[in-house]
């Protein structure tokens, strides 16, 4: 699988990051989040949101440009989390994946954690903790997407 184009790696070009949600109001609640955080805090990175209603429009943009963070609901109609999961691990360099709930129990933050997800964030947001949780995402993305991944079994000559 050819890898697409990539949004956001270099630390001057904003930071793309996909919502899935069938509620316009969490997409709206993000846009205004990352919105503020570039007006009211100096130096912060400019932020780039692509929502998706569901999880095959969003295999479709991830399909056209890489996306460093993904923030989804939780319920997504037939769909949820684990079925977003399961699509983006197999994308080369697969986007950090953040869940998000009004029912962030304990529960789904060990059953999320414990398959990979980066983070679970509760509903209704908290901006300085969006911030913060999404920053780090995409640091943590774009750290493994610039180190080469070492190959296993060879030896220096």
């Amino acid at each position: 699988m050819k890898k697409p184009p990539v949004s956001g790696v270099d630390s001057g070009s904003p930071i793309t990051i996909l919502s899935i949600s069938p509620s316009a109001e969490d997409h709206a609640a993000l846009t205004a989040i990352f919105e503020r955080s570039e007006r009211i805090l100096s130096g912060v990175s400019k932020y780039n949101l692509h929502p998706c209603a569901t999880v095959k429009s969003a295999m479709g943009a991830l399909s056209q440009v890489q996306i460093p963070v993904v923030v989804t609901e939780r319920d997504l109609g037939t769909n949820s989390w684990r079925d977003v999961l399961q699509n983006v691990l197999l994308l080369p360099d697969p986007p950090i994946l953040i869940v998000t709930s009004r029912l962030a129990d304990d529960y789904l933050w060990a059953e999320a954690l414990n398959l990979g997800v980066y983070d679970v964030l509760a509903k209704p947001f908290d901006a300085l903790e969006v911030i913060r949780v999404v920053g780090a995402a995409w640091r943590h993305w774009a750290d493994r997407v610039r180190t080469p991944q070492l190959m296993v079994g060879t030896t220096a000559a």
